[in-house]
């Protein structure tokens, strides 16, 4: 087994479904995880029972994962116990603290979101010191600062992130099937592995511009899986 070539596939998870045929398109173009925003002031938002009956169209071996911002405690408990396989994705204000207390709680991994700024302002954030204080996530999601909380399509600039981080990432905020492969060639040698989020650049165009929000777009879905695999093909190749 070419255990290097393990090492280089990139994991890709999917968010901000809320039908089922959408979630069906993605387990069919090739995704690792499907996330549910539970989070009342997203345009995507659903409520735990919707993921639930969601959660139920995966087969084995792809994860939901569930999105909060500054939840209490009940209601991640609440929405653990409907979704018994589902992971977290702390998206607020928590602090490690809290999402200890969380994670512990509910007995569940959990990814930390990052808000990094934009433009040159994301040189001050300093990931390094954000990995050591969120050392109990699995993984460290990056994602660009926005007015209120959740994704905004936006990306932060990459290159500004340090050269080495001691922890497993996920890239987010702006990828879409063109740039998701810059994305991975400049950050994969900077951490112990790269997973990819994506949101508003795989749902169906509005008629007036944007996007119809947590409705997906499945050739959309596919053309992004396929940048993915593609840009692992590249740097397998290299290597």
């Amino acid at each position: 087994m070419n255990t290097q070539s393990i090492s280089l596939r990139t994991r890709i998870k999917i968010c901000g479904l809320t039908r089922e045929q959408d979630v069906q398109a993605a387990v069919a173009a090739g995704v690792d995880a499907i996330g549910f925003v539970l989070y009342a002031k997203s345009p995507r938002a659903i409520s735990a029972e919707r993921a639930a009956q969601l959660a139920r169209l995966l087969p084995p071996f792809i994860t939901p994962v569930l999105l909060f911002v500054n939840p209490q405690p009940s209601e991640v408990a609440a929405a653990c116990a409907l979704l018994p396989t589902a992971m977290l994705q702390l998206h607020g204000d928590e602090s490690p603290d809290i999402c200890a207390l969380l994670a512990g709680a509910t007995q569940r991994p959990f990814l930390r979101a990052a808000r990094i700024p934009t433009g040159s302002a994301g040189a001050d954030f300093d990931l390094v010191k954000y990995v050591l204080d969120y050392s109990q996530a699995q993984a460290i999601l990056l994602d660009a600062h926005v007015e209120g909380f959740g994704g905004g399509g936006k990306a932060f600039n990459w290159s500004l992130l340090p050269l080495s981080v001691n922890a497993h990432l996920v890239l987010s905020g702006g990828l879409n099937a063109a740039n998701v492969g810059d994305g991975i060639a400049l950050l994969r040698p900077r951490c112990k592995s790269l997973a990819v989020d994506v949101s508003s650049a795989v749902e169906v165009d509005a008629p007036g511009g944007g996007t119809l929000k947590g409705i997906k777009d499945f050739e959309k879905m596919n053309q992004f899986v396929a940048a993915v695999r593609a840009a692992d093909q590249r740097l397998a190749g290299l290597t």
